[in-house]
């Protein structure tokens, strides 16, 4: 027995929400629920938000926290009364690092903005006057991390949120009820070529340090992207996460890429600062259609897909596809001449159905064309959002 018990502070308590969110999962809370400290941005919040996760952690596990140890599942989002008029809540979402002691809230998380719109309602950011007793609220959303809008339509039973329905996703087990998103007006024109292509060029050749030069599509829709054909690396476009995951030279190799795309898109002024924006830009390697079997043993005909794309999330392939590189597939695929246009057929549509590692999604963006400059006005898919569970979260203080 110890000679003497050593006193240490209780843990605190904070009202949390677990929830899944296309095929994503995070910890939701109210921002007035939090520590003061935590409720704007700085170093307390994030101190708070890795240790609710269980980051960092060298054993890769999260055994200590809410994270499940991959990059769809170590996340947070803090929702808190609309800072911006005509919308409903603020979302601000959090991508927190697995190994290392970061947080980072550069980009959306398009899976997770599904279960924002439901979050909403449950938790009275919703006046009751706007709720039926059966029907659709359309709860308008502002996302903090990027300053755009999104309109979630959350179907609503008995005056309360309806999670449970016959709708599935690709990459989730059971089926829920549908939540269709809008996101408007998702790309950033912030970039040099005056849209949301911000070098001006629809492919660009990417010069690669030590790896080589590549023909690639850089895209802010949705999310910064980096497109790149996958026969350009040796790849047919139908992988799995174990073909590229457990290869560390390829991780080394896309890792690169995405360095290059960064700098190129202007994200980052040189290559070390990559490592403080580990959630943006996305790379993804698009292929023209072709048949495989997904991660669930479930065959994909390639005739049911217009192209195969993999994308690679925190530093691996993700196992089904992100929403904003959802946003950022349908737009690019949109505008023709893309190298994700061109995987798919090239021509001129407003929707996309690709294949991914889980399997197919299908996601529509309308884009025109106004004085040279490609723009997208919004673009629309499917998901579905469940509570996991709701209570408190409890965190060591200190």
């Amino acid at each position: 027995m110890p000679e003497q018990t050593k006193h240490h502070a209780p843990q605190l308590k904070l009202p949390a929400t677990y929830m899944r969110g296309g095929t994503s999962k995070g910890v939701f809370f109210r921002r007035d629920d939090l520590p003061e400290a935590a409720q704007v941005p700085g170093p307390a919040r994030d101190a708070l938000l890795l240790r609710v996760i269980g980051s960092p952690d060298p054993y890769g596990k999260h055994t200590d926290g809410m994270g499940g140890a991959t990059s769809s599942t170590s996340k947070c989002v803090i929702i808190a009364p609309a800072s911006v008029p005509d919308h409903d809540v603020d979302y601000l979402y959090g991508q927190v690092s697995i190994d290392t002691a970061f947080v980072d809230w550069s980009g959306n998380c398009g899976n997770l903005s599904t279960a924002v719109g439901p979050f909403a309602i449950a938790n009275g950011f919703i006046p009751g006057e706007r709720i039926p007793q059966d029907g659709t609220v359309t709860v308008r959303i502002w996302q903090a991390n990027i300053g755009k809008t999104i309109l979630a339509h959350v179907p609503v039973t008995n005056g309360q949120v309806q999670e449970t329905g016959d709708f599935e996703v690709d990459g989730v087990t059971f089926p829920a009820a549908e939540i269709v998103l809008e996101f408007l007006d998702p790309s950033d024109d912030d970039g040099d070529g005056g849209s949301m292509f911000p070098t001006g060029n629809l492919v660009d050749e990417l010069d690669v340090p030590g790896v080589g030069t590549f023909k690639a599509t850089l895209i802010t829709a949705g999310i910064p992207s980096v497109f790149v054909n996958s026969e350009d690396l040796g790849y047919d476009g139908t992988e799995l996460q174990p073909t590229i995951n457990d290869d560390k030279a390829a991780l080394a190799k896309l890792e690169a890429i995405r360095i290059a795309g960064a700098l190129r898109m202007r994200l980052i002024n040189t290559p070390e600062e990559a490592a403080t924006r580990q959630h943006t830009p996305k790379v993804a390697l698009v292929a023209p259609p072709k048949a495989y079997v997904s991660s669930s043993g479930k065959p994909i005909a390639a005739d049911a897909i217009d192209l195969n794309v993999r994308a690679l999330s925190m530093g691996k392939l993700h196992h089904a596809m992100m929403g904003t590189a959802s946003v950022a597939i349908a737009t690019a695929a949109a505008v023709p001449g893309t190298l994700v246009n061109l995987a798919a057929g090239g021509g001129v549509r407003d929707a996309v159905r690709f294949g991914h590692p889980s399997g197919t999604l299908r996601v529509g963006a309308s884009v025109a064309q106004v004085d040279g400059v490609w723009q997208v006005t919004r673009a629309v898919m499917s998901r579905s959002a469940r509570v996991l569970m709701e209570g408190w979260v409890r965190v060591p203080q200190g």
